[in-house]
């Protein structure tokens, strides 16, 4: 289910009628926001309004707002199916050298089918149909959004941002919101400990950075995943299509763009020159502050000659980049399980906002296994942000947060199942008394015994016999009681 450009992905969301067209006019200033806030929130569908006022550009919004069409942006059914890809290919990783000549040849043939999903580079594509350089570069020409009413203005906020590692050379792919100062400049939010602020930080001058906005749907999607550094984005987006995306060159930087993307903005950024970014609505539910953040300089626009801004809002859970996060953690999950085997599965709800709390089941071994793992979840990529992570045994549902309170509530003996530790925070975080940095907790919620140093049995959870709910089930209907 690889879909060639966002075009395509339109008229299939159509066909499964989660898509709405919507004809009625309405404004860039708030009020597609607040039409998209309402919709997720009741599980509504993609929106596409064809009618923005003073622009003939039409805007979508909620494309990834739904879990379903979150797995048909990534080619599954369901999320969960993501997983088994991944895990299949780390074995091929871990396994060694196969048994038999049959076996090594359809290894063989895998690992080429995986180098196969390398970016494939095209002389022409349909994001370069439309040129714009010199006096006709003016990103006011398309419908960006202000979201909140204390917004600092308007803002892009579903960019693909793409730079290469100024020492290696290598590509990097990445989501980061930008504020429209003028018709050539934005801000550039890459928070600290994202790689597009490392390549800024290792740059020696002038730095080049093409933004895409559209595309297929794996390849938007990619830009916000938590990858390892190093890890080609547009490559993880062909693996997970089943076929590589293609990429032209930029007309006036050195960088590569998906080819089918909607839109393209090509510019630089330089070393050390900054300016105030924000305030901004931020998927924590609260206004981030006005801080310095790097300016983009817009040196050509490239197009499609009827192009689609697509966009997002986020805010106050749930919102569409939930639903973008949960595909990265199901996608996580197998990585994880290389590193903690004892990791049973993961959940980050919406409420903590992916960074705030973390809740991981184990198979406990030993005194200390929880703790262990919270120490090892800190000291792995971007979860070092984690603010909260909550250890339960491998057969409490992570994912049933009235399960997970109630383990937490009554399995803790506070004194000694609450670890505190300080580390690097969220750029987002605002509880803390300083910037980017502050405490952590971690809570052992798993079942206690002897070896802990527990002197009193640990109480058996209450559970029907087998027996009577078989008995039950086939009686169901007699009961009168119906559901």
């Amino acid at each position: 289910m690889a879909f060639k450009d966002l075009r395509e992905f339109i008229a299939f969301l159509e066909s499964k009628g989660h898509l709405r067209r919507i004809a009625t006019p309405v404004t860039w200033d708030l009020e597609i926001a607040e039409v998209s806030d309402r919709v997720v929130k009741r599980g509504g569908p993609a929106l596409l309004f064809e009618n923005v006022k003073g622009y003939d550009i039409p805007v979508l919004i909620n494309t990834f707002g739904a879990q379903q069409r979150m797995a048909w942006a990534l080619g599954v059914e369901r999320l969960d199916d993501l997983g088994g890809r991944v895990r299949h290919l780390l074995e091929m990783a871990q396994g060694g050298p196969p048994a038999g000549l049959l076996a090594k040849l359809r290894a063989l043939g895998e690992l080429r089918k995986l180098a196969s999903y390398r970016p494939k580079t095209v002389r022409s594509a349909p994001c370069q149909e439309v040129v714009l350089e010199g006096d006709a570069v003016d990103l006011l020409r398309f419908p960006i959004l202000k979201c909140w009413p204390l917004d600092g203005g308007r803002f892009i906020t579903l960019p693909l941002v793409i730079s290469r590692d100024p020492e290696t050379g290598v590509r990097n792919v990445g989501t980061y919101r930008m504020q429209v100062y003028d018709k050539r400049t934005t801000g550039m939010h890459w928070q600290t400990h994202k790689v597009g602020a490392h390549h800024a930080r290792v740059a020696q001058g002038r730095m080049e950075v093409a933004v895409a906005l559209g595309g297929d749907p794996a390849t938007i999607w990619t830009g916000s995943s938590p990858l390892p550094p190093g890890v080609d984005e547009l490559l993880v987006a062909g693996f997970l299509r089943d076929e590589p995306v293609e990429v032209v060159q930029a007309r006036t930087v050195d960088l590569e763009v998906p080819a089918h993307a909607e839109i393209v903005l090509e510019g630089y950024v330089d070393p050390g020159e900054t300016r105030l970014e924000g305030p901004f609505g931020d998927h924590t539910g609260y206004y981030s502050e006005p801080e310095e953040y790097a300016v983009f300089h817009v040196t050509a626009i490239t197009h499609r000659r009827q192009p689609i801004y697509p966009t997002i809002i986020v805010g106050r859970p749930v919102q569409e980049d939930y639903f973008m996060g949960k595909a990265s953690e199901r996608l996580l999950l197998p990585f994880l399980q290389m590193v903690l085997p004892e990791v049973a599965d993961i959940n980050m709800p919406a409420e903590g906002i992916f960074h705030n709390l973390v809740i991981v089941s184990i198979r406990k071994e030993y005194p200390g296994h929880a703790q262990k793992v919270m120490h090892a979840l800190w000291g792995m990529g971007l979860l070092m942000l984690a603010k909260t992570i909550v250890v339960v045994d491998h057969g409490v549902n992570v994912h049933d947060l009235s399960e997970v309170a109630w383990r937490v509530a009554g399995n803790i003996s506070p004194a000694q199942d609450i670890l505190f530790t300080t580390g690097p925070l969220d750029d987002l975080d605002y509880a803390a008394p300083t910037p980017r940095f502050g405490s952590k907790m971690g809570i052992d919620a798993t079942e206690k015994g002897p070896a802990e140093g527990r002197t009193r049995p640990w109480p058996s959870e209450i559970a029907m016999s087998p027996e009577v709910k078989v008995l039950v089930d086939g009686k169901w209907k007699q009961y009168g009681i119906g559901g």
